[in-house]
């Protein structure tokens, strides 16, 4: 259950009615989930826009973070498109967790085709964890 704070996440909240509500959830020392492109996520050509996958990625490497009860946000971020993501093209979303330094999560996070396993996308970024020392 997503605490308040995140009710209006455009990617995961619940509470945004144009948000693309999806529901992570860890799987050992992975932050998964699954999400399939509709119209309106449309960039071009009925192909999904690069914002949508790139928040997908995004929120799927926070979310590994923050399904551990701990607040973060993006410090930075790399992104390596591989592919185009059709509309209505299933995904799976895999988020991990690198490393550990300080008040710092290095991440990693991947958007693969449910079909054949392809990796459409794949980030790495840094998060920063308010408070820790």
């Amino acid at each position: 259950m997503l605490r308040s704070g995140g009710n209006n996440c455009f990617v995961c909240g619940p509470g945004n009615p144009i948000g693309l509500k999806v529901t992570f959830r860890l799987d050992g020392d992975v932050c998964r989930a699954e999400f399939t492109p509709e119209p309106q996520h449309t960039g071009y050509d009925k192909v999904t826009h690069g914002g949508i996958v790139f928040s997908l990625l995004d929120d799927v490497m926070a979310n590994w973070i923050w399904l551990q009860g701990q607040q973060c946000f993006t410090a930075r971020a790399d992104i390596r498109y591989r592919a185009e993501l059709p509309i209505g093209t299933p995904v799976r979303l895999e988020g991990r967790c690198l490393k550990r330094k300080g008040r710092l999560a290095m991440m990693e996070g991947k958007v693969i085709r449910v079909e054949d396993d392809f990796v459409v996308a794949e980030a790495s970024a840094s998060f920063m964890i308010p408070g820790e020392k």
